[in-house]
């Protein structure tokens, strides 16, 4: 069996091993800025159908665009 002795030098070391064991969370804002690179090409082709008739109407009325 354990001694009173022995009980008061194992409660401390069994706090001090408790304690060492826990996990700890840090959350700190980075020192340096944060930069998102997007390198991106967009590319659209445009394509436009005109009817024969809307074509000459167009091209008679001319002062109209």
């Amino acid at each position: 069996m354990l001694t009173s002795g022995a009980y008061r030098l194992a409660l401390p070391v069994m706090i001090l091993l408790l304690t060492a064991c826990t996990p700890t969370v840090q959350i700190a804002a980075p020192s340096d800025p944060i930069t998102i690179n997007l390198n991106v090409k967009i590319e659209h082709e445009i394509l436009v159908k005109v009817d024969k008739q809307i074509d000459t109407l167009l091209e008679e009325n001319s002062e109209l665009f």
